[in-house]
């Protein structure tokens, strides 16, 4: 039957509109912590202000060697920054400390042991303080000045023997007795001197060392991020350390001597750390040995 199409526009006018949609549902409440890249492209949670370091903070700490060719820039970054938290020395392998000059063929030589950081700054000053302002040599040994007397050689180092007379420098508690825990190298030319003095020496003390190398390059701004790296590595290490102390009896006999349960456990989990720390970090590739003093 046919239908009057007035009729089908008034009853459209007239029919109840339809219920609107529910209102959107209101916005997840933001995280407490959004993780934010630093500059090594690590996470905040992966970066040392963010927990890393603070597990040296009290009980049992490991103690640190840092080592660059000079003594000057990779390592003494990295010796400033563990300082505040761990016991920590540094030195350089190569013969002589070399820093750059006014060309590539007239560096700024100096002698290990016996040249103070103030003097090379004193005299980097009065050479031409713009050039050396500009390349960052002076802020550098500025910063050193301020972490310890001079530059060391491996090399010359007497494992074992007291360091009382290096009291002033930075993190030198705990360090008097003149041995470590654990040696960092910051290239590898540097980690092959020192594995190879190691085996000279024929270790005397008969005391156990982790020789890792985390290779930075040698300018300002990576000697930085590698710093962050290593202090990060340097909490994994000592929590591990740490948590064997604890849950072994008697963990004290021994350890030094590389025997007992809690010792022998530390030294099982360096390498799984390590490779932990090396995904963090895959831009610094690293290598590890256990040598002997």
């Amino acid at each position: 039957m046919a239908t009057d199409p007035r009729l089908a526009r008034t009853v459209a006018r007239t029919a109840t509109p339809p219920n609107p949609p529910p209102p959107p549902p209101p916005p997840e409440a933001a995280p407490a912590h959004t993780p934010s890249l630093g500059l090594d492209g690590a996470g905040d949670e992966d970066r040392p202000d963010a927990g890393g370091s603070q597990r040296g903070e009290g009980g049992f700490k490991l103690k640190f060697c840092t080592v660059c060719a000079s003594n000057q820039n990779r390592s003494m970054e990295a010796h400033l920054r563990l300082s505040p938290h761990y016991p920590v020395l540094s030195f350089g392998t190569g013969s002589l400390v070399r820093l750059p000059g006014p060309s590539i063929t007239q560096p700024n030589v100096y002698a290990f042991n016996t040249t103070s950081y103030n003097h090379m700054y004193s005299e980097l000053s009065t050479k031409d303080p713009r050039l050396y302002r500009a390349n960052g040599l002076l802020n550098m040994l500025e910063r050193n000045k301020n972490v310890k007397w001079g530059p060391e050689r491996w090399q010359d180092w007497a494992i074992g023997r007291p360091r009382l007379e290096h009291a002033s420098d930075k993190g030198s508690g705990g360090t008097e007795a003149g041995v470590v825990d654990v040696v960092i190298t910051c290239e590898e030319r540097c980690w092959d001197a020192v594995v190879e003095d190691l085996l000279n020496r024929g270790a005397p003390l008969n005391r156990p060392v982790h020789v890792i190398n985390v290779d930075i390059k040698d300018n300002h701004e990576e000697a930085l991020v590698g710093g962050n790296a290593i202090v990060d590595l340097a909490g994994c290490l000592n929590a591990a350390a740490r948590e064997e102390r604890e849950g072994a009896v008697g963990a004290e006999e021994g350890w030094s001597e590389g025997t007992g349960k809690a010792r022998s456990g530390f030294d099982e989990r360096v390498p799984e750390i390590l490779a932990e720390w090396q995904g963090r970090w895959p831009h610094l590739p690293a290598l590890w040995t256990l040598a002997w003093f």
